[in-house]
């Protein structure tokens, strides 16, 4: 059986205290800059919840070993480090200092562009397009490398998420696997990604490419609206 945990929530739409994943998920499912942990005890969870998310929020990743963090590990620059979560699993905490990317399709395939914002403030990074043939996939991939080349060269290892499972395997694999042809009408997209697969296969990166969990945060960041 379970051992039972308990759920902080600093900020969300009720802060509190909570017995169970599915109340905390009530509490911070799509609500910007939610903060919230989940502790072993009430007793650990209340002490936290009064000693404020500055104080908490931050100090380690997933869940902690006592109110103090004692044990915790730290992540790159004092934020929660996120592993892609199993379906059902407790999703953990938003890496927000992060970029995340997303693309925008009129047709696929049809006219492709696609942008990288910080995941904190929603502020644009970087923005492409529209591209005029491609695939949401393909968009989603560049996306994504465009990102890292960015942030490679900026010195930063800040993760990156995408919600694109195709585009994160692609990235992991160095190359892509889809059907749209190559002709006249496609050279332009075929041209970026081709020059985006040479950029994985000869450079090196540290940061973290992950899945952004759309049914337990919300639309990503970066989202175009066009669903």
């Amino acid at each position: 059986m379970a051992k039972q945990k308990f759920y902080v929530v600093w900020v969300g739409r009720q802060p509190g205290v909570y017995a169970s994943w599915s109340e905390c998920q009530e509490q911070i499912n799509k609500f910007d800059d939610a903060k919230f942990k989940s502790y072993e005890s009430r007793a650990e969870a209340e002490e936290a919840y009064r000693g404020g998310w500055k104080k908490y929020w931050g100090q380690g990743a997933g869940r902690a070993k006592s109110a103090s963090g004692a044990g915790a590990a730290k992540s790159g620059g004092g934020q929660f480090r996120r592993k892609p979560a199993a379906s059902g699993d407790e999703p953990g905490e938003i890496d927000y200092d992060s970029i995340s990317v997303d693309v925008g399709t009129s047709g696929n395939p049809g006219p492709v562009e696609y942008k990288g914002v910080d995941t904190r403030t929603g502020e644009v990074i970087f923005a492409v397009g529209p591209v005029k043939k491609g695939t949401n996939n393909l968009g989603e991939f560049l996306a994504i490398v465009h990102a890292l080349a960015l942030l490679k060269q900026q010195g930063s290892s800040k993760t990156v998420y995408s919600d694109s499972m195709n585009a994160l395997k692609w990235v992991k694999q160095k190359n892509v696997s889809t059907t749209l042809p190559r002709d006249a009408s496609t050279a332009e997209i075929w041209d970026m990604v081709d020059r985006a697969v040479r950029w994985l296969q000869t450079n090196a990166y540290s940061n973290k490419v992950l899945k952004w969990q759309t049914k337990q945060w919300g639309e990503i960041k970066a989202d175009y609206g066009r669903k």
